[in-house]
This record gives C-alpha cells, sequence and structure tokens, in this order.
C-alpha cells in the first residue's frame, strides 16, 4: 500500500512539474522533487536524480564563471 501510494504521489509531482516547465513557475524543482520520491521506490528514478544534479550543478558553475558582458563604455 505505502508503494502504491509513494509511487502515485511521485508521478503526480513529476506530472504537474513538467507541465510547470514551460511556464514561469517550480517546474524544474517539482520534477526534482517527484523524483526523489520516486527514487525511494524505483531506482532508475535515483540514478536520474543523480544525473540530473550533477548536470545543474555544471550549469551553475558555468553561470557562475562567465564573463559577464555590461553595456559598452
Amino acid at each position: 500500500m505505502r508503494r502504491v501510494g509513494v509511487g502515485m504521489a511521485g508521478w503526480l509531482v513529476v506530472g504537474i512539474g513538467v507541465i510547470l516547465m514551460p511556464l514561469p513557475g517550480p517546474g524544474t524543482v517539482l520534477v526534482l522533487g517527484g523524483l526523489s520520491l520516486l527514487q525511494h521506490e524505483y531506482p532508475w528514478a535515483g540514478r536520474v536524480l543523480r544525473r540530473l544534479r550533477a548536470r545543474t550543478g555544471v550549469l551553475g558553475r558555468w553561470i557562475k564563471t562567465r564573463p559577464t558582458s555590461g553595456p559598452p563604455d
């Protein structure tokens, strides 16, 4: 019963996150939250979540280190 409940909640959160992706809102956060729920029951969800976390870390470092170009003086 617990496994079914966790699975349904995880898929619901992932689905809502995917729907909210093109709209302004927390779509990405909801997808990551849904995957974190699903990882407790499904090993593949944990692998996907680890890959996404690694990618977001790389993206964050790239954003911090890229040169900022302001208006020309």
